[in-house]
């Protein structure tokens, strides 16, 4: 009698290939964390990078993500110069979120701070500024969600990271400037800014002046003197 209901197993085998299933952000922050890995150790240049990088947002299912990363280690198989090296802990993908708010009022980060990997700001009829030239990177790619409705975001980098725009505007505007600047340092944090704006304006450029300095690099030279 139990082999009559042997049959209704293979029921599961209907179940969709995980290469076909939708992508997550989830997914797509693994696959960022892999192509940043990649673009620090030098397995792929920051033309090849910047074009994954397009793709990656571009592509609607996990195996399409994958295939942008088949010829590449998992993340943590290779080596990472500490220069900009992922920070451990809650502060890589899939940890918390800082949150910026401004309703009616206004808000800023900005001097000698440490952005997380993600951060989300959120504009409603008020002003957002976002002063990222004077940060201190700890993990390769770092992105900003933003929402503006009635409202105004402006994010400030430094002129030799590399800055990549997604988003849109109804009624409002959406810019990011700079994106295809030649004197990136390719081994500079890369900066993605994703954002819609309703009745408001986002805007993303490079400051004039401001470079990014590698720290890490500074430190290894004083402590080898």
């Amino acid at each position: 009698m139990d082999l009559e209901k042997h049959p209704a197993a293979p029921a599961a085998a209907s179940a969709p290939a995980p290469a076909g299933l939708r992508a997550s952000d989830a997914d797509r922050d693994r696959i960022a964390q892999i192509l940043a890995d990649a673009l620090a150790e030098g397995r792929l240049s920051s033309e090849e990078h910047s074009e994954r990088l397009d793709s990656l947002y571009a592509v609607k299912t996990v195996g399409e993500l994958d295939v942008l990363v088949r010829d590449l280690p998992a993340p943590g198989a290779g080596h990472t110069p500490f220069a900009y090296a992922p920070a451990p802990g809650p502060g890589g993908p899939g940890g918390p979120v800082e949150t910026i708010v401004a309703v009616c009022s206004s808000s800023a980060r900005k001097g000698r701070w440490r952005p997380g990997a993600f951060t989300r700001a959120v504009s409603v009829m008020g002003d957002i500024t976002i002063d990222l030239t004077e940060a201190v990177f700890e993990q390769q790619v770092t992105e900003v969600n933003v929402t503006s409705v009635l409202g105004n975001v402006e994010i400030l980098v430094p002129e030799n990271i590399t800055l990549r725009g997604y988003g849109s505007g109804v009624l409002g505007n959406f810019e990011v400037r700079g994106e295809g600047r030649g004197e990136t340092d390719p081994q500079a944090p890369v900066v993605i800014v994703r954002g819609f704006a309703l009745l408001g304006n986002i805007e993303a450029r490079p400051k004039p002046g401001a470079r990014l300095v590698d720290l890490a690099n500074r430190l290894r030279k004083r402590l080898d003197g």
